[in-house]
């Protein structure tokens, strides 16, 4: 979810997601849990960074061996669709939900309804047909800036087309972040919605270009530039930059602090069955995420990665975020993953021929 870059390459991970129609076969195997009774190892493809503490304790709880096979976004889903006439995975965690819908619109995932009690964040964010469900979440983005070297903080996104930010702001590549594409669709959201479509995002960016926008690849190259002085502000993902906070120390030249601007886009931690699997797999799998939204599997999630992955804010109820994270963003926004994830590739385009 953040430093590294796991959910990169996403543009490509959508367009192979949507060659996943027609597939058929599942993952399978046999083992015998610890009672005795006959189980089927599940295959967890993951690119979030609890995945192999969760399988342990899953497999600690009910006997039911989980093998994970842990990368990045982009290439699990490329191997989801290389794997289309004999699928090896049984459930698929990660970071955003455009992939999961363009998933789900082919029909690979099972729909289910855990027994999980969702508070107003959750419940924004999952999907009516509940072919995929969230386990956490962050937003894009987060503006943090070294407060050692400017005064200035801005309260709105135009804000920062304003003389005081000139040659001061930077942001991710989306062709290489995969947090990056949510955010500038959040904004071109925000600016235009579905009935304006991308024309006023895409007017804004290439202000914010004449502005001195600076890309970096990544999280932690915007970061790094941060830190180095290349820049003044950097739009990256929220577990990111108060991960950077925790890590770094002050010091006369950076002390880096954030400001949420409005809105703020959700950018959840996804599950979602594969539909294919056998009828034992989608009980176990089933359990897995009944599991990961219980009290015990939310403490998983939140002692993995006390300053990285673990910065989410919770999407049940009965769970508190880590003392580290601020306040949820008291204006946030679920940008419809239906409708922006199949413009993903056309934006990103657009964002690598005239922005970069």
């Amino acid at each position: 979810m953040i430093l590294n870059s796991r959910v990169a390459a996403i543009g490509v991970a959508v367009a192979a997601a949507t060659l996943l129609a027609g597939c058929s076969g599942s993952a399978s195997g046999s083992t015998t849990s610890t009672a005795g009774s006959a189980v089927e190892p599940l295959i967890l493809y993951a690119a979030v960074g609890w995945d192999a503490d969760m399988g342990k304790a899953f497999t600690k709880q009910t006997g039911i061996p989980v093998k994970v096979v842990d990368d990045s976004t982009g290439p699990l889903l490329t191997k989801i669709a290389a794997e289309k006439n004999n699928p090896q995975w049984s459930m698929l965690w990660a970071d955003g939900d455009t992939a999961f819908a363009s998933l789900a619109k082919q029909g690979q995932l099972l729909a289910y309804t855990p027994a999980a009690s969702w508070n107003t964040v959750g419940q924004a964010i999952v999907p009516t047909d509940h072919t995929y469900n969230p386990t956490g979440t962050t937003v894009m983005a987060a503006l943090i800036y070294n407060s050692a070297k400017v005064t200035s903080v801005p309260a709105s996104y135009a804000d920062l087309l304003g003389s005081a930010y000139a040659g001061k702001v930077g942001m991710n590549d989306p062709s290489q972040s995969g947090p990056t594409y949510p955010f500038i669709a959040g904004v071109m959201n925000q600016l235009g919605g579905q009935s304006g479509g991308v024309a006023a995002g895409e007017t804004y960016f290439t202000k914010l270009k004449a502005n001195g926008l600076k890309v970096f690849p990544t999280n932690g190259d915007t970061l790094h530039a941060l830190e180095t002085g290349q820049i003044s502000y950097g739009l990256i993902q929220s577990s990111a930059a108060t991960g950077e906070t925790i890590k770094v120390k002050p010091t006369a030249d950076y002390v880096p602090k954030i400001v949420y601007l409005p809105e703020s886009t959700l950018l959840p931690s996804v599950i979602g069955i594969d539909k294919a699997v056998d009828a034992t797999q989608q009980a176990e799998a089933k359990k897995f995420v009944d599991f990961a939204l219980s009290p015990a599997g939310q403490k998983v999630m939140q002692a993995a990665d006390a300053s990285g992955d673990s910065l989410y804010w919770p999407v049940v109820n009965g769970v508190t975020a880590l003392p580290d994270l601020p306040a949820f963003p008291a204006k946030y926004q679920r940008i419809d993953p239906g409708y922006w994830g199949p413009l993903q590739s056309q934006v990103v385009t657009w964002f690598d021929a005239n922005i970069k």
